[in-house]
């Protein structure tokens, strides 16, 4: 993970200065994860390069994370050491706080002053065009290289990675704070846990500028990985100062409160569940136990049993559920249990109806013959009921690049012709029949953001 900064001019040398780092010795800074170098492979009077690179050890990541036993290999192997992505800022905001602050009492003026800059980000995921979208507004020159596979792996299709070099005539802490806020805006994951705190880092590194940026709400919405609170919050503390139109009593509307799409997806599916008549019910893939949670208050379910093959989840789903405190009827009508949908579990059969809310596309598509079996064929449900993602709407996610899916952990997305062809093949094997049906605001080009299969079994 590789970071440079080059100053071009009249005693450039002046940067070890500004950054507060000298120029004619390496320096090794310790990082949660690894170790960070800064160096200087060229110092001379009309040109000086500063190089901040990462040495991100893989094995820390992973070391301490909870729910870590159940871990794959994708935890040990991935690009995360290699990529230009949160690690990269926080590790400039850890070594150059100073700096950031535009502070330099033995050149002050210089750090004051704007400045020939020319940062280069080496393997940092994404396109030529939204770079452009990001940096140009804040009156940089971008220009982006990419590393050609070779011709005999062709068929792995296009790197998702580009080397991005920004240059303009700026202020010093201005770069290093436009750096920390737009590196992360490229990540899909964090290294840390997102909380209400980031909000202040934002309004403290981006207040300035990132009022008047024209992407700046998909530049938060991006910053804090669809934590949409947040992002909210961030906007509106951005916004507080514009004018806004003068409302008189004639044009004055209530606006009506808008439903999150997971509490639509939740109230749809109970309702669906409800419907079928059951009174036993299985929450495969429970995560959490949103779900569950709403499914206990049913009179009519007898029984609730969730699933999840994350010991650390049903961890979390159990104080959601205050399962301590819960009183005795509530209880023995609950069930938690660790399995996994792929393989088959005789714990799953004798259950009126099974729920698969945003799971299956998270499944290998190697692997969805062994969870339609077990969850069409050996539990024997009267029914079941599946949502997924429509990937046609993400066409209306402003945060979502084109071709990307909804969340990093899913390994693909139906459209709707995908959901109603896999649907039917479903019913024609295993016997069922099926109702498909939309969840939440739908666009007249590109449907609804969830759909929802409930498939019956035939008689």
């Amino acid at each position: 993970m590789l970071l440079t900064i080059t100053y071009t001019g009249n005693d450039t040398q002046d940067l070890g200065y500004l950054l507060h780092k000298n120029p004619y010795r390496s320096q090794e800074f310790d990082l949660n994860s690894g170790k960070a170098y800064v160096f200087y492979p060229e110092v001379s009077d009309h040109k000086t390069t500063m190089a901040l690179m990462l040495d991100i050890n893989p094995i820390d990541l992973v070391k301490g994370k909870k729910g870590a036993e159940n871990n794959g290999l994708f935890d040990y192997v991935n690009d995360r050491p290699y990529t230009a992505t949160s690690f990269l800022s926080t590790a400039i905001t850890r070594i150059f706080s100073t700096a950031m602050n535009g502070r330099c009492d033995k050149r002050q003026q210089l750090a004051d002053s704007k400045l020939d800059l020319t940062a280069r980000i080496y393997a940092i995921q994404g396109k030529d065009e939204f770079t452009r979208k990001i940096f140009e507004p804040l009156g940089y020159t971008v220009s982006t290289s990419k590393t050609v596979l070779d011709e005999k792996f062709s068929e792995w299709g296009e790197s998702p990675y580009i080397d991005l070099e920004i240059s303009g005539n700026v202020r010093l802490a201005d770069l290093l704070n436009h750096l920390y806020v737009l590196i992360p805006v490229f990540d899909k994951q964090k290294h840390y846990l997102i909380s209400e705190d980031e909000i202040d880092k934002l309004m403290s590194h981006g207040g300035e500028w990132l009022a008047e940026h024209p992407a700046k709400k998909e530049i938060i919405y991006r910053y804090f990985l669809m934590k949409k609170s947040y992002a909210h919050t961030a906007i509106d503390r951005l916004t507080e100062n514009e004018p806004v139109e003068e409302v008189t009593d004639e044009n004055k509307e209530i606006p009506e409160k808008k439903i999150s799409l997971n509490r639509q997806r939740l109230e749809t599916v109970k309702n669906a569940v409800l419907a079928s008549g059951a009174e036993s019910v299985i929450d495969l893939g429970c995560g959490e136990c949103r779900l569950t949670k709403i499914l206990l208050e049913q009179k009519q379910l007898r029984k609730v049993t969730a699933v999840d093959v994350s010991a650390h989840e049903l961890e979390k789903a159990k104080t959601r559920l205050h399962y301590d405190t819960m009183n005795e009827h509530r209880k023995n009508k609950l069930t938690l249990m660790q399995g996994s949908l792929t393989y088959r579990d005789k714990r799953f059969s004798g259950y009126d109806c099974a729920c698969v809310i945003e799971v299956v596309e998270h499944i290998e598509p190697l692997r969805l013959p062994a969870f339609e079996r077990n969850v069409f064929e050996f539990s024997e449900a009267k029914t079941v009921i599946i949502t997924t993602p429509n990937k046609e709407y993400n066409q209306n996610y402003e945060f979502i690049p084109e071709g990307q899916l909804r969340h990093n952990d899913h390994r693909f997305e139906w459209t709707r012709e995908d959901f109603k062809k896999w649907s039917e093949y479903i019913c024609e094997k295993f016997g069922y029949t099926v109702q498909i049906s939309g969840i939440g605001e739908e666009d007249s080009n590109y449907g609804t953001p969830t759909q929802m299969g409930v498939f019956t079994k035939c008689v």
